[in-house]
Formats: structure tokens, C-alpha cells, sequence
């Protein structure tokens, strides 16, 4: 089969490799599209430690089976399927309580580092043990199937939050993330959202979306102007912010911007270490909440997909052959404008 390997940092090649071998309890999925994460171009040149070469990355996926292991009673050939990127062992004892994003055993497909290594989806083909998979309706398409791995870490975010019908809500990033969150907030009946962001086409972009309030903000801009313009709306502030970048400076105001016993929740992870105001946060008791991956939001997000509830088509700007997954991969490296999620498609032609 034909796959995307990293074989060195920076260094992309589609190359042919052997068909996955299948145990008892796997499928072996013929893969139809499969989304480049902004986590796989953090890996394409090291900086995140979690996709050492050589490595076939990706882990956005979606496609048909084409071969089901002995041990496989449940699922059949041809049936249209994604699956949860994570793979949780469903024995530890965060699996038994449902929190599989959490499992002791977790393996992620597509991520290499010094615990385990896992080929992804940037291929012909991938085995996948069938308890992560999820049937895909006859209105979803693939390209969109791809992108239901993000709108599930959405959902997730929001739900861990306690975030109630009626209350109040600011999201710091527009990019692919944040702009789902918002979706997602509005799904779920938030009276009214802002959404901050430098790049004014992802703001305006998030505000056709669901954002009552969008806040486009240089880079000179202080954190304070967006505390003002939220307490212009609400003077004690909002009921929950959702920190989608990642920053020391966009977590201080996350904490500025929420109201006393609000929530921020954090979904962002760039900055391994930040400093926190510490006397604001047990002063006006704040909660703080992070967010990792999903735990169980796939078939939610498949529901909202399907019935367009949440729409991803002005988040994917591009759908490229796998033989231009290099490129585009640089592409997003180099941050390319109004490059926000390109999809590959190993099996081109095979239709959705």
C-alpha cells in the first residue's frame, strides 16, 4: 500500500509499505480521507516529542472495511465507518468510569514517542480494533467524516465545562477548535457568545457560525480590551470561557473576562508552562477545567454533522491527494493565510 511516511523531521515520502496485519479483534479500513492535525504538524518537525520517525502520521480518519479479523462479529466489508483516535484499553480504571480520554493504557493512532508506537491514517490502509469504531450515515460524506474527530474534542470541552442552556460564554481562538466550540455553544443554547481572534477573516468567519459578539484583535492589543468589550455586554463578566490557543497571555484573560464562580476551561496547550494569577482565580473562585480529546462525544458529533447542526465546510480549505501530503503539510507549517484544515485522500476516486 501506498503511504505518507515521516521518515525524518521535515521530511515527507510517499512510500510503499505492507499491509497492515490484522489481529483476531481488528478491521482493516480502506481509508477514504484523513484530516492533518494541527498536533501532526507540530510532530512533522519535532517540536511536540510525540511523532518520532520513522512514522506514518494522521489520525482524522475516515473510510470502508475491507477486511474484518477472525474475532469480528459485529461489523462487515463495505460498511462506512470512522473511529475514535484514541484507543483505550476499556479495562483500566478511568475506562470502567467512562473516561477513556483519560485511560492508562491510552494510545493515540498516527503518535510515536518514548511510551508506544502506533502508525496512523495517512495510508491505502490502517487495522483498527473494532470496539473504537463508529458507523457512518449515507449522508455524511468522508471529507466531512474526517472532521468528526475535532467537533467530538468540541463537544467534549463543552460538556466538561457544566455549561448550562441561557448562560453566557466567550471563546479565545477562531481557528478550526475554537470555531467548532462556538458551533457547539450554540447547539447547545448559549444566549450570547464572543469570540476573539487576530486573524479578522476567522472572526468574521465565526461569527456566521454562531458568535453574537466577534472581537478581532491585533497583535498590539492589550488583554484588557478584551475584558472591556465583555463587560461593556456583562459588567461581572461571562459565565464560561473557553481557552482554544494555548498561551500564557490568552489564559490570563480567560481569567480576566469570566465572572466570580465562572469557569474557564482550557483546550489550547502550546505554552507547556504559563503563569497564573493565582489570587484572582481563589479570590473570585474560579474554576479552572481542562480538556483532553473526547470521551464518548463521536456519536453526538456524527448526529450533528449528519444533520448539518454543525457545518464544517468553511473550516476545510483544501482536499489534496495523499501524493501532495508533503506539500501540504508545508503548507500549514509555514501558516499559510486562510489555511485552516486540509484533508487527504489516499483512495482518490473512490468517491464518498
Amino acid at each position: 500500500m501506498k503511504a505518507l511516511l515521516l521518515s525524518e523531521y521535515r521530511e515527507l515520502e510517499l512510500v510503499e509499505a505492507p499491509l497492515p496485519e490484522l489481529a483476531p479483534d481488528e478491521i482493516l479500513l480502506q481509508v477514504e480521507a484523513c484530516g492533518i492535525c494541527g498536533s501532526d504538524v507540530h510532530g512533522y518537525d519535532g517540536s511536540s516529542g510525540r511523532r518520532i520517525p520513522p512514522l506514518i502520521m494522521g489520525h482524522e480518519a475516515a473510510g470502508v472495511i475491507a477486511k474484518v479479523g477472525s474475532g469480528v462479529t459485529d461489523w462487515g466489508v463495505g460498511e462506512r465507518v470512522t473511529f475514535d483516535s484514541t484507543l483505550y484499553c476499556g479495562s483500566c480504571p478511568y475506562c470502567r468510569r467512562g473516561e477513556i480520554n483519560l485511560c492508562d493504557n491510552r494510545q493515540v493512532f498516527g503518535v510515536s514517542c518514548k511510551d508506544y508506537r502506533r502508525n496512523g491514517a495517512f495510508a491505502e490502509y490502517l487495522a483498527i480494533p473494532a470496539r473504537v469504531l463508529h458507523r457512518l450515515p449515507s449522508e455524511l460524506s468522508f471529507t466531512e467524516a474526517a472532521m468528526i474527530e475535532a467537533v467530538s474534542v468540541a463537544l467534549h470541552a463543552v460538556s466538561i465545562s457544566k455549561f448550562r442552556r441561557g448562560e453566557t460564554a466567550l471563546v479565545l481562538g477562531a481557528g478550526m477548535i475554537g470555531t467548532l466550540i462556538v458551533q457547539a455553544l450554540r447547539v447547545e443554547g448559549a444566549s450570547h457568545i464572543f469570540v476573539v481572534d487576530p486573524d479578522k477573516s476567522r472572526v468574521d468567519a465565526a461569527g456566521k457560525v454562531g458568535a453574537h459578539t466577534p472581537i478581532h484583535l491585533g497583535t498590539d492589543d492589550t488583554n484588557s480590551d478584551v475584558s472591556g468589550i465583555v463587560f461593556q455586554h456583562y459588567a461581572q463578566g461571562v459565565d464560561h470561557v473557553f481557552e482554544a490557543v494555548g498561551f500564557g497571555a490568552t489564559v490570563k484573560t480567560a481569567i480576566n473576562a469570566v465572572r466570580k464562580g465562572g469557569t474557564v476551561t482550557l483546550v489550547g496547550n502550546i505554552d507547556p508552562n504559563v503563569e497564573l494569577p493565582l489570587q484572582a482565580v481563589v479570590t473570585r473562585q474560579i474554576r479552572l477545567q481542562g480538556s483532553a480529546a473526547s470521551a464518548g462525544e463521536y456519536p453526538r458529533a456524527i448526529e450533528l454533522l449528519a444533520s448539518k447542526q454543525i457545518d464544517v465546510s468553511s473550516l476545510i480549505s483544501a482536499v489534496e491527494p495523499l501524493s501532495n501530503g508533503a506539500a501540504a503539510f508545508e503548507r500549514l507549517y509555514r501558516k499559510e493565510a486562510n489555511l485552516i484544515k486540509v484533508i487527504l485522500t489516499p483512495n482518490v476516486g473512490n468517491g464518498d
